[in-house]
């Protein structure tokens, strides 16, 4: 008989380097899924490790290993430190995403640094990761990996949106899960932010002072991925090669860029509500904090717009990386077809023992 309760770490880093989201949650099966997260804390990058993350997608093969050994060895101290601050027992699995170095899905092409197998020893617990390698294999986009989490823990809500580096949403169509990365959102905006000395735009601040540019809001609507049908991904290869070009032929100053990429996200993400009338929206990721963009979606949009706890709302891809680990520890299916294009649902993930 499969086993009822889990008390699992879940570990998630993402393309807007905002440092790495670990959580403690337990998760009890009876009938459906409940979660509880009882610890939860972000673990900034230093600026050394921020700067050789920003710069992956120009490493060598040579280069990448050696980060990847380095960063290993990294996360697991992380992880360590972690457990042992919070005096956390007993624990059943620790599940890792990692961090996307590359993600070129129609190549066959993902690689998640931080997943190799010594991760297990370091940290002397089980471990499950590398969630995104099989499903390429299977000629899927490797991503989004979240919605099965948002399906079995989440299902009240229509949409599930989540704010990170980029916009990705899942909902429930025809009794299929759906879901796809729809525009880069923190990952552009940190971006040029960085120029004032700060991390983010707080609130949207100065987003706000900002001039709207029609003709650049115009060009980044018109971008070719938004015209393409789902299954699809984002990557930071894309911004480099598409957005952060298109925006700095305009020379424009920040708050403008700001303003007018708020709007552009707005758009876009709206655009993807239309399927649905009088639809619930969970938000969720660090965008969800950015005020302005949210009033700004609310301009766009009716829908009911639902921001949770703050435990949630920031660590809500930890908590269903963890819960993926649950379902691979299970052998059930923590994979759809129909959210990433795979051959057929599969239960995705290595497991490391130490």
């Amino acid at each position: 008989m499969a086993q009822e309760k889990y008390n699992v770490i879940g570990v998630m880093s993402g393309t807007s380097l905002d440092g790495i989201d670990l959580i403690q949650a337990h998760f009890r099966f009876d009938g459906v899924w409940q979660f509880e997260i009882l610890k939860a804390e972000t673990v900034t990058y230093p600026e050394s490790w921020k700067k050789k993350l920003s710069h992956l997608v120009s490493c060598s093969i040579d280069e990448l290993k050696t980060i990847d050994d380095d960063y290993t060895d990294y996360l697991a101290e992380v992880i360590k430190n972690f457990i042992e601050k919070n005096a956390i027992q007993h624990i059943d699995a620790v599940c890792s995403h990692g961090h996307t170095a590359l993600h070129q899905p129609d190549e066959k092409l993902t690689l998640q640094i931080g997943n190799l197998p010594k991760i297990a020893a370091l940290i002397n617990q089980k471990v499950v990761c590398d969630f995104r390698v099989q499903d390429v294999e299977l000629g899927g986009q490797g991503a989004p990996l979240v919605p099965i989490g948002d399906q079995l823990l989440f299902s009240e809500y229509d949409f599930c949106l989540n704010l990170g580096g980029f916009a990705n949403i899942s909902m429930d169509i025809d009794g299929k899960r759906i879901a796809y990365d729809i525009c880069p959102v923190n990952i552009v905006m940190n971006h040029y932010v960085e120029k004032f000395g700060f991390d983010y735009d707080d609130g949207g601040q100065i987003a706000s002072k900002g001039e709207l540019n029609e003709s650049l809001l115009n060009d980044l609507n018109h971008l070719d991925f938004y015209k393409a049908a789902f299954p699809k991904s984002l990557g930071l290869e894309w911004v480099r090669e598409c957005v952060f070009p298109l925006i700095d032929a305009y020379q424009l100053q920040v708050p403008d860029i700001l303003r007018t990429f708020v709007e552009h996200i707005a758009i876009q993400i709206a655009s993807e509500f239309k399927i649905k009338n009088h639809a619930s929206v969970l938000i969720t990721g660090g965008g969800a904090y950015n005020s302005y963009l949210i009033n700004r979606l609310k301009v766009h949009s009716k829908h009911s717009i639902v921001i949770p706890s703050s435990h949630v709302l920031e660590f809500k891809e930890a908590l269903i990386f963890g819960f993926l680990g649950v379902l691979k520890l299970r052998n059930e299916v923590n994979c759809l077809q129909s959210v990433t294009g795979a051959s057929k649902n599969h239960s995705s993930g290595k497991i490391f023992l130490p």
